[in-house]
């Protein structure tokens, strides 16, 4: 009996609602709130993995041992269903790009839905999406089916990473209004990070499972579905949300009206927000930062090999021929870089997201912007003098606001269109993520291409596309200077609130505002830091061995 009472202490009280429901999750008094990042953690910390999903290209693509020579240039639609011959790395890459098609799809269909669910649901069915893919993904693999492989790892998994990247964002944002863009910061940071714990694993994996004339790439990818599906869904188990009015114990919302201009005290409807002359400048916001960032991520190993060649293992001529060992040393340090990018793309999440609640959201894109100018400036000049340091250090930079625009921009959300509504609306906004994604690496290839036929040096070519990054990045900033606050006509009526409280179930628990979450941190949030804490440190010190090849 006792254990029953506890249970109705910890989740507010109301025990007659079905176990994922989201009233079930409400917070009672012995609740931390710093336990939630550490749920947000669990999920981003998997679904990163698809950042990671590089280290699988190759394996797959070798899954047929010798091969006939009728396979030479098949094509797609012959790929799909082929169990004699291999596919390439080019149609095993395009998992890629569904991922990050479904990803804003879903994220964009279901973002209403999911604010109404809560994050237990949601999260539990990301990882039924994310977990499940990998296993369909790997029996595609097992089968040689291509088609299935798209099906499970894109389709099915690239809906699991949607619902999982949206669901902690609303919860985390009204734990910490003090704090948003840290909150945020936190969760985000794990999806930088998930390739830096997901890749050694599943290289060890495959290490493991593989077998003479095997891969292990199936195996590896359903063992890794079933772990993440496992993980994902203890930290969705975790999850509570506050009560209606909840606040944290002695914080009072700032009363400055300038220093808080942008931001708005009502809260905007999701019908509305998207339609707003401010959502479709975020969203452009949004896009120009993610698709310069992705044109440093596709070229940044290939240009530091072309740009500094034999300098980077001290040679003075940099074009000179290389020796066998001296061609894996440079290919040693471009691999170092791209541990390096990983790292800045995580943990830059977290502190521009942080740094974000002191100067501001429209500050920080402000930084983002500028700065990002004068680095993707100064690329080319440091190549040309021959100064690897700096280069490396301006990729660095640029990557760890490529990574801060993800964390930073739904407290932005929060702060223009209010808190009621922000998991949904950020949703809607992650369709600029999908189309980064999918039309930025086809620009950048089609204007190097392009460069190319026209005859100019292949030195020259990297330049060129960098200052086109950079104009660009100039777009992002005049976006950033045109976002205003929402008019009040746009907020919604007590009314309007008033429903969409009801149909959060909002409505019930807010008499459990003043109590709610006075716990201590105790012994449960150590173990709870320590469970998503210890992994992400392992991939830290991964991506800091292989970037000391660098130096």
């Amino acid at each position: 009996m006792s254990g029953i009472n506890q249970a109705a202490l910890e989740t507010g009280g109301n025990t007659s609602a079905g176990f994922f429901s989201r009233e079930r999750t409400v917070a009672g008094p012995n609740f931390n709130r710093w336990l939630v990042p550490t749920a947000a953690l669990a999920i981003h910390l998997c679904i990163g993995m698809a950042y990671g999903f590089s280290v699988f290209w190759l394996p797959m693509s070798q899954q047929i041992v010798d091969a006939p020579a009728s396979c030479s240039n098949l094509g797609l639609l012959q790929a799909l269903t082929t169990t004699s011959c291999n596919w390439s790395v080019a149609q095993v890459t395009y998992v890629f790009g569904i991922f990050i098609a479904m990803l804003g799809v879903s994220a964009a269909i279901w973002g209403a839905w999911l604010e109404h669910a809560g994050p237990r649901k949601a999260g539990c069915i990301a990882a039924l999406c994310w977990g499940g893919g990998l296993i369909v993904g790997g029996i595609g693999v097992m089968q040689h089916q291509l088609w299935l492989v798209y099906l499970g790892c894109g389709v099915l998994g690239g809906i699991g990473q949607g619902l999982g990247y949206i669901t902690p964002v609303s919860t985390l944002i009204k734990w910490f209004p003090d704090r948003r863009g840290m909150a945020t910061g936190f969760a985000i940071m794990g999806y930088g990070g998930g390739a830096m714990v997901g890749a050694p694993l599943a290289v060890v994996l495959m290490n493991h499972y593989s077998t003479d004339g095997g891969t292990g790439v199936a195996m590896t990818l359903i063992t890794m579905g079933v772990i993440y599906a496992i993980v994902m869904a203890c930290g969705a188990i975790g999850f509570r949300v506050p009560p209606n009015g909840w606040k944290p114990a002695g914080w009072t919302a700032p009363k400055d009206a300038k220093a808080n201009t942008m931001i708005t005290q009502g809260h905007v409807h999701l019908n509305t927000a998207w339609k707003t002359r401010q959502f479709w400048l975020i969203w452009g916001v949004l896009f120009l930062n993610v698709t310069a960032g992705i044109a440093v991520i596709s070229m940044a190993s290939p240009m530091l090999q072309d740009v500094f060649g034999g300098a980077l293992v001290g040679l003075a001529d940099r074009s000179a021929a290389l020796s066998e060992a001296q061609q894996a040393a440079v290919v040693a340090a471009a691999a170092g870089l791209v541990g390096l990018i990983s790292l800045f793309n995580s943990v830059g999440r977290l502190f521009w997201a942080s740094l974000s609640d002191k100067i501001g959201r429209k500050n920080t894109y402000y930084c983002f912007f500028a700065i990002g100018i004068v680095m993707y400036c100064l690329l080319p000049m440091w190549g040309h003098l021959g100064m690897a340091g700096l280069f490396v250090i301006s990729i660095c930079v640029i990557l760890s606001m490529y990574g801060g625009g993800f964390a930073t921009v739904p407290a932005y959300l929060a702060d223009i269109f209010g808190t009621q509504m922000v998991g949904a609306i950020h949703g809607r906004l992650l369709t600029a993520w999908t189309a980064a994604g999918l039309v930025g690496p086809l620009i950048i290839a089609a204007l190097r291409q392009a460069q190319l036929d026209a005859g100019v040096e292949p030195s020259l070519v990297y330049d060129r596309t960098l200052y086109i990054m950079a104009g660009l990045l100039f777009l992002g900033l005049i976006c950033n200077s045109l976002v205003k606050p929402v008019k009040p006509e746009q907020q919604m009526s007590e009314e309007e609130l008033a429903r969409e409280r009801l149909l959060q179930k909002e409505d019930t628990v807010s008499s459990n505002a003043e109590t709610a979450a006075r716990g201590s941190f105790g012994i449960g949030g150590v173990l709870a830091w320590l469970g998503v804490g210890v992994p992400f440190l392992i991939g830290l010190y991964i991506a800091l061995a292989k970037a000391a090849a660098l130096f």
